[in-house]
């Protein structure tokens, strides 16, 4: 006789890649049930006001460089669901004495401002912004594939390589351009010059260069809204203050897809987990954690350069040398006195962040793993380096250690927001190494988080991957469900 099943499957964790994955599956016809330890459903895409009534923060991802480009969201059509501004200068990267590195939505107009080095930026980036959708389907999957596209994987590989090694400055002649990259790069909280550093600059400054970074009206919860949305349009049903700690204790499904770390899969299932596998999730590590600041502010920020106050996203922290200094710091457990600061002010492109005339700001700077440093006067110092007169339009503020960044969110294991060092072992083993690492060895079980590749970020891909992994694996198919808006349900 068939076993009966309550549900077909069960996701664990409504952040985006829950998410995704469960999207998928509904969409495949199947009956989806989604658990979630918070109170609300997002994850690192949520937002809520942080600070003062009316003020709305981003409580992780602000910016969101892959909402046009993920291979998921592209499928999704994100970009038709939910209304999104896209800044003409995608960052800037602020220099004393007032000078700057502004990355515009155009190449061309990015390479003409750069001076002695324009040429040699437009040289290195544009066989990637040329490419930039392919950039992303390299990117978004696992490194142990062969890629679809052998001249973009190559393309990319001889740019990271570069950018990625002790000869990073050998194509420049000034400081400005080489700070820029290097802004970006360090957003992966890796030492520098790495090569998976490198990697995610480039590819995120493609990305800034081809449809540039939209920031989602209303906060990154829009993003989220919109997948609640059809998951519930299609059968879909998430519980909320729901945590699980043990696979017992989900309903009886013949999938099981979880938006967890290594470490609290191991946990979840200690006597189902075959040794070898176990181990190999023991050696999977956690990297550097970051402090978050959020602001509410009675005005902009009076950056001294006057394309700082138009950029979505900024990037602060001086020359490529003292991003490297402090970055590098940072891997060996110190905490510098000026740190690299990650800062976006959504309100200038979105008057649903704060009350008229006065503005949000969100910024994060990176720390050691389980620091418990309140890293707000580092951050308004730095800020303050190129804008002078920041501390006057401060309202209120609300700051994060690492220790609360984690205690928010389990996922965010000793404070870092990408689940597991991305280096470049990791993405080759993330978490294991296996052309599907989404796939466990237990019957049924999948996981789906940041955690497994490719990695990092709100791009739902993960989620996606493990979907269909699971489909192919527990359900038979292998035809990729239509997830395009109001289209139909069901395998195209």
């Amino acid at each position: 006789m068939a076993r009966s099943y309550e549900v077909d499957a069960s996701v664990v964790g409504a952040g985006p890649n829950g998410l995704a994955a469960a999207v998928t599956l509904a969409r495949a016809g199947l009956r989806v049930r989604v658990f979630e330890r918070a109170a609300t459903p997002g994850g690192g895409a949520d937002t809520a006001e942080l600070t003062l009534p009316g003020f709305l923060h981003d409580v992780c991802s602000a910016v969101h460089p892959l909402a046009f480009e993920s291979r998921f969201f592209r499928e999704f059509g994100l970009a038709q669901r939910v209304r999104f501004a896209v800044p003409d200068i995608s960052f800037a990267h602020p220099l004393d004495g007032g000078a700057a590195g502004v990355a515009y939505r155009s190449l061309d107009r990015t390479a003409d401002s750069l001076g002695a080095d324009g040429a040699a930026y437009a040289r290195l980036m544009r066989p990637l912004v040329d490419r930039a959708t392919r950039v992303s389907d390299f990117t978004g999957d696992t490194l142990l594939r062969v890629p679809r596209d052998i001249p973009t994987a190559v393309a990319f590989g001889i740019a990271a390589l570069e950018q990625g090694g002790p000869l990073w400055n050998l194509r420049f002649r000034e400081e400005v351009a080489p700070a820029l990259l290097s802004g970006v790069a360090a957003h992966t909280i890796l030492p520098m010059p790495g090569l998976a550093g490198s990697g995610a600059g480039l590819a995120l400054t493609t990305y800034a260069h081809a449809k540039g970074w939209p920031i989602p009206i209303g906060g990154s919860r829009s993003i989220i809204q919109a997948m609640v949305d059809d998951l519930h349009a299609h059968g879909g049903e998430i519980v909320t203050d729901h945590e699980v700690t043990s696979l017992d204790e989900l309903p009886p499904s013949r999938a099981t897809l979880l938006d967890v770390t290594p470490r609290a899969l191991i946990g979840m299932a200690p006597e189902r987990m075959p040794s070898r596998y176990r181990r190999a999730l023991e050696r999977f590590r956690y990297g550097s954690a970051v402090a978050k600041v959020d602001f509410a502010l009675s005005e902009p920020v009076p950056w001294t350069n006057p394309d700082a106050r138009e950029a979505g996203t900024l990037h602060l922290g001086g020359t490529r040398a003292e991003i490297a200094v402090s970055e590098n710091a940072i891997a060996r457990g110190g905490l510098p006195d000026a740190p690299y600061v990650l800062v976006s002010q959504p309100s200038l492109f979105d008057d649903t962040r704060a009350p008229a005339g006065q503005h949000t700001l969100w910024a994060y700077t990176h720390v050691p793993a389980d620091s418990r440093a309140d890293r707000s006067e580092a951050v308004i110092d730095q800020i303050e380096r190129f804008a002078p007169g920041f501390r006057d339009t401060i309202l209120a503020t609300s700051s994060r250690t690492a220790v609360d960044v984690a205690r928010h969110n389990p996922n965010y294991v000793r404070g870092d927001i990408s689940s597991g060092s991305p280096d470049l072992t990791q993405l080759l083993r993330r978490p294991v190494l296996r052309p599907d690492p989404w796939r466990t060895p237990m019957a049924g079980v999948y996981l789906c988080g940041a955690s497994t590749a490719p990695g990092p970020g709100v791009h739902g891909l993960p989620g996606w991957h493990a979907a269909l992994s699971a489909l192919r694996h527990e359900f038979g198919t292998r035809a990729l469900p239509n997830l395009a808006p109001d289209g139909p349900s069901g395998p195209q």
